[in-house]
């Protein structure tokens, strides 16, 4: 399945829960619509055991922009771990690069993040990195290429990234544009409407 195109709001009335899909910028860090308005789906709307264990699959991957293919791959590797398999794909999800741009505040959307760093904008502990899907350790430091700082959509990001509280396994310097993927994320540091034990149920079918 190709990337989506579509309104992005849709989607996170579709999954009941704001994705991030729409710029800080736009929105002042607060979804513009309703979220609890979902698009109408026909029937009773009453799902099964299988219906909702899909709709947590859909929800994080679409939370993350991954596509099919990439979270199966996600969830293989998780699986494989020695720690808990739900907790150990939100971690490699978390440590994307795309994403932890994003969550640094150098851009305003993961869509944007992943540009920047496509668009040669990110290095990583120092060294140019172009690859959105590439796994941040911990220790590793993200910065923005000194040559792309001034970009007013970074700067803008930034600025408003100050009124957004910094994730707890980061640490920033806004001087430098600079941050530190200090450790992997605890299940209860990320958002709680991720019930990753459904998906694992799904998989384990």
């Amino acid at each position: 399945m190709g990337r989506y195109t579509g309104p992005k709001c849709k989607l996170s009335r579709r999954e009941g829960t704001d994705l991030e899909h729409k710029s800080r910028l736009r929105t002042g860090g607060k979804p513009k619509f309703d979220v609890n308005k979902k698009p109408g789906v026909g029937g009773s709307g009453r799902l099964t055991d299988y219906g909702v264990q899909f709709r947590m699959k859909q929800l994080v991957k679409r939370y993350y922009l991954v596509s099919e293919k990439q979270f199966r791959a996600y969830y293989t590797i998780a699986d494989r771990r020695k720690g808990t398999t739900g907790t150990e794909l939100l971690r490699l999800l978390e440590s994307r690069l795309d994403n932890v741009v994003y969550r640094l505040g150098f851009a305003s959307t993961r869509s944007e993040a992943r540009q920047l760093v496509s668009h040669k904008a990110i290095l990583v502990n120092g060294e140019l990195v172009n690859i959105a899907s590439y796994r941040v350790r911990p220790g590793d430091i993200v910065s923005v290429r000194e040559r792309a700082q001034k970009q007013m959509r970074i700067q803008a990001a930034m600025e408003l990234n100050q009124t957004v509280d910094l994730s707890p396994w980061l640490s920033l310097n806004s001087k430098e544009m600079s941050g530190v993927f200090k450790a992997h994320p605890e299940l209860e540091d990320l958002p709680a409407v991720f019930k990753v034990n459904l998906v694992v149920e799904l998989y384990s079918k």
